[in-house]
């Protein structure tokens, strides 16, 4: 069963919460009432663009919290900190991940071979689907909104925007500036489609990064052969406006097994990544759209 926590949240079935993996041995995953955790029994190295622990680090835990979906706070790290300390966990070397998806929508699958083992877990959700590079509305760093134009997205001025407001100039047109009332909190939203990756090998940090770039890629043709939409502009969807992704390496040092220097689609190792990612962004959200239909709701409000 690739939806292990599905009877936990369902049905009460307090003895299916937990998961062990095959392919990282020591690595167990749990469900709780608000979050899921991976704990491994030894530090990983991991890199990461997660709200809470985000960066390269040593880590042997990582949470995936559900917030209900109109949460919005200025201090998200804040908050996961404080939930850690609640449930009596470290808050060092771990990282921490926000979600609107039901947890009961997380999908697991995993890949084991000679020269390496892979789980992925994964929440998804499309209530804030993008298409990266369009036209629609951006925030910059410092929380204001604007309208990103064909012009503003290929003109050099794009470069640095964000420094020129302190002179007054803004990235978007005149006629699209958003009231400047517009709260610095909006941009902080869940993570809609957040992907952990576990690899059990020999990786090279480059091909880290390129593993990251393969899981992305996978990512985009789950949404794309599922027909998902960036609500603000009808074209196919990339991704959300705010996705997270752990990429956790065991970094075994058998002589059996080979450092992998590349992890891209070309490569065993990159298949592997894009099938898992795509399966478990597929099943998730088809779990999220069958639930929704129940509710007579519309794909993108997953």
């Amino acid at each position: 069963m690739t939806l292990p926590f599905y009877n936990y949240f369902t049905h009460g079935k307090k003895d299916e919460n937990t998961y062990m993996s095959s392919s990282w041995p020591g690595l167990l995953l749990s469900a709780h009432k608000r979050h899921i955790r991976a704990l491994s029994s030894q530090p990983a190295q991991a890199l990461s663009s997660a709200v809470y622990g985000g960066g390269m680090l040593e880590l042997d835990r990582v949470f995936n919290i559900y917030v209900d979906k109109h949460y919005r706070c200025d201090d998200p790290p804040r908050d996961i900190e404080q939930a850690l300390v609640e449930w009596q966990e470290r808050t060092e070397q771990c990282a921490g991940l926000l979600t609107a998806v039901r947890l009961e929508h997380t999908s697991i699958q995993e890949y084991t071979c000679d020269a390496f083992g892979l789980l992925c877990c994964t929440t998804a959700g499309v209530s804030n689907a993008a298409r990266a590079g369009s036209e629609r509305t951006v925030f910059d760093a410092y929380g204001e909104k604007h309208q990103a134009t064909a012009s503003t997205l290929r003109g050099t001025e794009a470069v640095s925007a964000a420094y020129d407001r302190h002179i007054g100039t803004d990235i978007s047109d005149t006629s699209n500036k958003a009231s400047s009332n517009t709260s610095s909190t909006f941009s902080y939203v869940p993570g809609t489609i957040n992907i952990m990756l576990w690899f059990n090998g020999q990786i090279t940090p480059g091909a880290m990064v390129n593993a990251i770039q393969t899981a992305v890629e996978a990512k985009a043709a789950a949404l794309a052969d599922a027909g998902i939409m960036d609500s603000e502009n009808g074209l196919t969807a990339t991704g959300t406006t705010t996705d997270a992704i752990v990429l956790a390496v065991r970094q075994t040092e058998h002589e059996s097994q080979p450092l992998h220097t590349y992890a891209g689609t070309a490569t065993a190792l990159g298949a592997a990544i894009g099938r898992l990612v795509y399966d478990t962004v597929t099943e998730s959200l088809q779990a999220g759209l069958h639930w929704k239909e129940r509710r007579g709701q519309g794909d993108n409000d997953i």
